[in-house]
């Protein structure tokens, strides 16, 4: 896909940023420049949500099946341009082939999901404790909504606000992160104009976030900021949002702990979790954080899963045999290098891997990990294992609950219905029985307790999140008052 990728995307046209500042797109596997943008400053972003502004009440009142042929054309589009997206995945967010393959596939049924909207906005009507009279409730667009897209996952979920605020009769206005301004942006641009959405209805802004950042949030035309992204931005977000009356949709960091409890298929055990927690190096924020292991097969899970983890290709992302691909920027290495470091210092032991050249690093194992240690505390977001004993099941749910966060897990146990029972203790939006942490369905509720987020994705739950209810109340006949 060729595409005019320096430039901002507001009411159908392509144009350059106001801004004298710009953002370089760097491909985070060669350090190369893929290109440079000219950034949006206030009056872009203006301009951006007064299109939306302005686009939105025609195509709240669209026909249903107006709506549904613009989000066929939608998907035909995305499969037309279905390799260059992935490619595009692969360069700029340093996306492994499969990661990028799943990924496209995940975007693509948001899409599909969403598209049954547009018939699922039901209202409905009550009764009345006045003689006479009908309440009528009905469910309407909230109008323009501002999404906020992150450099992990960035096409599937930017799609995943996108794709159901259009759905639901909104319009809306994309920022981008800095380190994706294409798979989390203007790609959206691209899609939505072969696609043949109206003009406004879709519009992208890349800009810094010390420029356009808080304004984007405080701008008085958006009604929802939905964000993916780090626990002290999205609480930045949310603080911006509350003292300007605004909804938020935030989807924030995890600290997701694997527990392996001393009945599990020990082989089956290590390869979900070698799966969930190096896919896209970790970089994931349902990715398993901790490694929570019954002490009676501590020994042979960790043989299990170093065997496992010595057979993964990590190099170039563009490679279909890697799996393991570059971590997005130098900053966030030396983050991963200065948890590791102290983790070492206080007894955490390397058992393999730790190599690192640029932005890659071999995937790394650590055992005698305590909970109290960074490695262990902070969200890891990149290609490092951390395994913690658990001297028994009470132990690892109290271990595994110890965490400020609280977005997704994993138990593993021959024993389903116990293993069920166990996840209702632990303090997490979304938990797996005998799978991995790492799973989204369009049709399914997602998102986290505590420090995870606020709100539920996909379904149903987005239809929610999206539209706000509206009372009718009407009278059959008239009523009597009594002061006359």
């Amino acid at each position: 896909m060729v595409g005019p990728f320096t430039k901002q995307y507001i009411n159908g046209t392509w144009k350059l940023g106001s801004s004298e500042k710009s953002i370089e797109n760097l491909n985070p596997y060669t350090g190369e420049k893929i290109l440079t943008i000219q950034s949006a400053n206030k009056k872009d972003l203006d301009e951006a949500f007064q299109a939306a502004k302005e686009a939105q009440p025609k195509w709240a009142n669209m026909t249903i099946a107006e709506k549904q042929g613009y989000f066929q054309k939608l998907v035909d589009v995305m499969m037309a341009e279905k390799d260059a997206i992935i490619d595009w995945l692969i360069k700029e967010s340093g996306s492994a082939r499969l990661k990028a393959s799943i990924e496209f596939d995940s975007a693509l049924g948001i899409v599909k999901e969403s598209m049954s909207f547009t018939t699922r906005m039901a209202g409905s009507i009550l009764p009345s404790i006045f003689p006479n009279k009908e309440n009528r409730i009905y469910r309407i667009p909230k109008g323009v909504i501002g999404v906020i897209g992150p450099w992990n996952f960035p096409f599937h979920l930017t799609m995943r606000s996108v794709a159901p605020a259009l759905a639901t009769g909104n319009s809306v206005v994309i920022k981008p992160a800095s380190d994706t301004p294409v798979t989390s942006g203007l790609i959206f641009g691209m899609l939505f104009e072969k696609a043949g959405f109206p003009n406004g209805l879709v519009n992208v802004v890349v800009g810094k976030g010390s420029e356009i950042g808080d304004e984007f949030v405080i701008h008085p035309i958006p009604k929802l900021i939905s964000f993916t992204g780090s626990t002290e931005v999205g609480r930045r977000i949310g603080e911006n949002a509350g003292r300007n009356l605004k909804d938020v949709a935030l989807e924030l960091g995890g600290n997701n702990a694997m527990v392996v409890l001393k009945d599990a298929n020990i082989e089956q055990a290590a390869k979900a979790a070698v799966f969930g927690k190096f896919l896209h190096q970790g970089q994931i924020c349902m990715a398993l954080n901790r490694i929570i292991v019954a002490k009676e097969i501590h020994d042979e899970f960790v043989n299990d899963f170093v065997k496992l983890v010595s057979q993964l290709k990590y190099g170039d992302p563009a490679d279909e045999s890697t799996f393991v691909g570059p971590v997005i920027n130098k900053e966030q290495i030396e983050r991963i290098q200065t948890d590791l470091k102290e983790s070492i210092e206080q007894g955490a032991e390397v058992i393999y891997g730790g190599k690192i050249e640029r932005c890659l690093m071999q995937p790394t194992v650590l055992k005698n990990v305590k909970n109290d240690m960074p490695i262990a505390q902070n969200e890891i977001f990149g290609p490092v294992a951390a395994i913690i004993i658990a001297e028994n099941e009470n132990e690892a749910i109290k271990i595994a609950n110890d965490s400020p966060y609280g977005l997704s897990g994993s138990i593993f146990t021959e024993d389903r219905h116990h293993g069920v029972e166990l996840a209702m203790k632990i303090e997490t939006g979304m938990i797996h029985i005998n799978d991995q942490s790492v799973n989204d369905e369009a049709h399914v509720p997602f998102g986290g307790e505590k420090n995870s987020g606020i709100g539920r994705f996909n379904g149903e739950w987005a239809i929610d999140k999206f539209t706000t209810v509206k009372w009718i109340g009407v009278q059959c006949g008239y009523r009597e008052f009594p002061i006359f």
